[in-house]
C-alpha cells in the first residue's frame, strides 16, 4: 500500500503540474508565447531529454531479463507456450483496437502543433516489407545509438535466449543485465519525480500557443481509452471464455470482481496478485497453473496498456498533422507487443512504453506531455483490463491442460 500511496501522490503532483501549466498558458496567451518557450519550455525539454536518455538501457536490460525469466517454459512445455501465445496475441489485438478507436474517434482533430519536419519524415516511411527486414539489425550498437526500438527489441530477445541456452556459464552476464535493469528502474523513478515540473514546462507553451482548444481532445482520449478497455474485455476475453473456456463470461467476471475493483483503484497488477489468485482458484483453476500464469501475466501481459498506447499514438500523430503509413502502424503493433515482455514491472511503464512507440515511428516525445497529466485516470481501466486478462488466460490454460497434468509444475 505504501508504494501505491507514493504512486498516487506522484500522479496527483503530475496532475497539478498539468493544471498549473494550463492556467499559466491561458494567462500568458498568444502574447506570452515567446516568454513561455524561452523561460518555461526548457524545463520540459530537459525532462524529455532525461526520458530519452534512459529508454535504450531500460528497454535493452529489462527485455533481456524478461526473456531469461521465461527459461522455465522449456520445463513446462505446452503450458508456457500456450500462455505466451495468449498473452502476446491478445496484446497485439489490443493495440490494433486502440489504433482503430484513435482513427475513428480522432481525439487529436482540431489541434495543430508545429510538426513540418515530422510530416516530411512520415512521408518518407518505408513499405511494410522493408519494415520487416529492418527489424533485424546488422549492427546492434548502431541500433542503440540511433534508438531504433524494434532492432533493439529483437537483439534483446536473442541475447536473452542466448543467455538462457548457455545455462550456468551465462550467469555472470545475466547478473550484469539484471543490475543494469535495476539501476535503470531506479533512474526512471528519479526522472518521474520531476515529471510535474517537466509536464508544466511542456504544456504551458502549448496552451499559450493554441488556447483552450487544446483541452477538449484530452476528454476524447479518456473516452477512447475507457471504451477500448471495455470492448477488449467484453469482445476478446468474453469471446475466449465463452467459445474456448466454455464458461459464461458474466459468471467469470463476477467471480474475479474483487480483483478487478482492487486493480482499478490501486493501478497495480502486482499488488492485486494475491486477490487474483484467490478468485481464480475459486473457479477451479489449479494452484500450479495459477502460480505460474498469473505472476507471468503481471510481468508481461499489458492488454489495457496496449489499448492506451494505440489511442495515444494516434492522438499524438493527429495533433502534429501526421498521416501514419501502413509500415508505421505495423511498427506500433510490433513494438508494443514485443516490448510488453520486459517493461510491465517498471514504475510508469505505460508512459515509458508510449515514448518507446513514439520514438519507433518518429513522432515528437513532447506530444506525450498532454497524456502525462491524465495518465492516472487512464491507468485505472488499463490495469483492470491487464488483471482481467491474466485471470482469463489462467482459466483457459488450466482448462486445456487439466487432463494432461499428471504432476505439479514445480
Amino acid at each position: 500500500m505504501r508504494k501505491g500511496d507514493i504512486l498516487m501522490n506522484l500522479s496527483t503532483k503530475i496532475l497539478i503540474g498539468l493544471g498549473l501549466g494550463i492556467i499559466a498558458g491561458l494567462e500568458l496567451g498568444a502574447e506570452g508565447v515567446d516568454f513561455a518557450k524561452t523561460w518555461i519550455g526548457p524545463f520540459g525539454t530537459i525532462f524529455m531529454n532525461m526520458i530519452k536518455m534512459i529508454i535504450v538501457p531500460l528497454v535493452f536490460s529489462s527485455l533481456v531479463i524478461g526473456v531469461c525469466s521465461l527459461g522455465d517454459i522449456k520445463k513446462i512445455g505446452r503450458i508456457g507456450g500456450k500462455t505466451m501465445a495468449y498473452y502476446l496475441g491478445t496484446t497485439a489485438f489490443a493495440i490494433v483496437l486502440g489504433i482503430f478507436l484513435g482513427t475513428v474517434l480522432e481525439p487529436g482533430a482540431g489541434v495543430n502543433m508545429p510538426g513540418e519536419g515530422v510530416k516530411a519524415a512520415a512521408k518518407a516511411a518505408p513499405p511494410i516489407m522493408q519494415v520487416i527486414i529492418d527489424i533485424f539489425p546488422t549492427n546492434a550498437m548502431e541500433a542503440m545509438l540511433k534508438a531504433n526500438m524494434l532492432q533493439i527489441i529483437v537483439f534483446s530477445l536473442f541475447m536473452g535466449i542466448g543467455i538462457t541456452a548457455v545455462g550456468d556459464r551465462g550467469k555472470a552476464l545475466y547478473n550484469v543485465f539484471d543490475g543494469l535493469a535495476e539501476v535503470s528502474y531506479k533512474i526512471v523513478g528519479f526522472i518521474m519525480n520531476v515529471a510535474p515540473i517537466g509536464v508544466f514546462g511542456l504544456i504551458t507553451p502549448v496552451v499559450a500557443a493554441n488556447g483552450p482548444a487544446v483541452l477538449l481532445p484530452l476528454l476524447k482520449v479518456v473516452i477512447a481509452v475507457y471504451l477500448g478497455c471495455f470492448l477488449h474485455a467484453v469482445i476478446v476475453y468474453g469471446g475466449l471464455l465463452k467459445f474456448v473456456g466454455k464458461i459464461s463470461p458474466i459468471k467469470f467476471f463476477k467471480a474475479i470482481l474483487p480483483a478487478q475493483v482492487l486493480s482499478f483503484t490501486s493501478c497495480s497488477s502486482g499488488g492485486t496478485l494475491p486477490v487474483s489468485m484467490q478468485c481464480i482458484q475459486k473457479l477451479g483453476v489449479s494452484k500450479d497453473i495459477s502460480s505460474f500464469v498469473l505472476p507471468l501475466g503481471a510481468t508481461i501481459n499489458m492488454d489495457g496498456t496496449a489499448v492506451y498506447q494505440g489511442v495515444c499514438a494516434l492522438f499524438i500523430a493527429q495533433i502534429y498533422g501526421v498521416d501514419l503509413t501502413t509500415g508505421q502502424y505495423l511498427t506500433i503493433v510490433l513494438t508494443g507487443t514485443l516490448a510488453s515482455i520486459g517493461t510491465a514491472g517498471v514504475p510508469g511503464a505505460g508512459f515509458i512504453m508510449l515514448t518507446m512507440i513514439l520514438t519507433a515511428i518518429g513522432l515528437p516525445l513532447e506530444g506525450s506531455a498532454l497524456i502525462a497529466g491524465i495518465d492516472r485516470i487512464l491507468d485505472m481501466p488499463r490495469t483492470c483490463v491487464n488483471v482481467t486478462g491474466d485471470a482469463t488466460v489462467a482459466y483457459l490454460v488450466d482448462k486445456s491442460e487439466k487432463s494432461n497434468i499428471e504432476e505439479p509444475l514445480y
